[in-house]
């Protein structure tokens, strides 16, 4: 069957997540003073992003309030697990305004969607919210180039989970064999998407390579040619 459209991961796929969040966290431990308290902005960060995997991954599980896993995330960062609400949230917001001040797409990111508007429908599926994800897409300039938006927090599934594959091949009424998946997570995305009845690609833009039995590019300049020569699924990839 060939393929009707295609479903794009957001952070590190399309956009540049780990540079804005460098910049941003590097910006938000000056502003607020911080800075002395870690070895580094790499140390700060890097425990930055095990909180937020170890909340998220709590959050999958148990379900709850999608802010107050921020929240959590705030106050074991930080050190202080009586802080409020209101204070996390505070905290949180004055990140994100540096943060967001960081946000660009990746360069090949317009070129690639340029060259497969015309054969290719477009969706997103994001391990995140669509509070987060749509506002990220309009701030980008390119929330109109995808019919549908799918996210884990209102979904109440996450990749790899099949239903969210699942549930976003839905969005656009189409099957799964019809719908490949661009991401970069080896197993979260590309393997997810296989199980799920997609055709999985991992992007892998830092050439890691191994993961033989998965599709691979290592940038979207390779994509559209992947997309157009089917018999290459399947089949390990040459790219790269």
């Amino acid at each position: 069957m060939a393929i009707r459209a295609v479903l794009w991961d957001i952070d590190d796929t399309i956009f540049d997540y780990a540079a804005a969040d460098r910049a941003g966290m590097r910006a938000h431990l000056a502003a607020e003073g911080l800075l002395g308290a870690w070895g580094s902005v790499e140390e700060a960060l890097g425990r930055w992003k095990e909180l937020t995997e170890l909340h998220w991954r709590r959050y999958e599980a148990e379900g709850g309030d999608f802010r107050e896993q921020r929240r959590e995330r705030v106050r074991d960062f930080l050190g202080r697990p009586g802080l409020t609400a209101a204070e996390a949230d505070d905290w949180f917001d004055r990140y994100v305004v540096h943060y967001e001040a960081a946000w660009e797409l990746f360069p090949d990111t317009v070129p690639a969607l340029d060259l497969l508007a015309r054969d290719y429908r477009h969706g997103v599926l994001s391990n995140s919210s669509i509070h987060n994800q749509d506002h990220k897409l309009r701030a980008l300039g390119v929330r109109d180039r995808f019919e549908a938006v799918v996210c884990a927090a209102e979904l109440g599934v996450a990749k790899p989970a099949p239903e969210a594959f699942h549930a976003a091949c839905a969005a656009l009424g189409l099957r799964p064999d019809q719908v490949a998946y661009v991401g970069d997570q080896p197993d979260i995305d590309a393997r997810g998407a296989v199980e799920a009845g997609l055709r999985g690609i991992w992007l892998d833009r830092a050439g890691t390579g191994g993961r033989p039995e998965l599709t691979r590019i290592t940038g979207l300049r390779e994509l559209p040619a992947l997309l157009r020569a089917d018999t290459r699924f399947g089949a390990p990839s040459t790219f790269g």
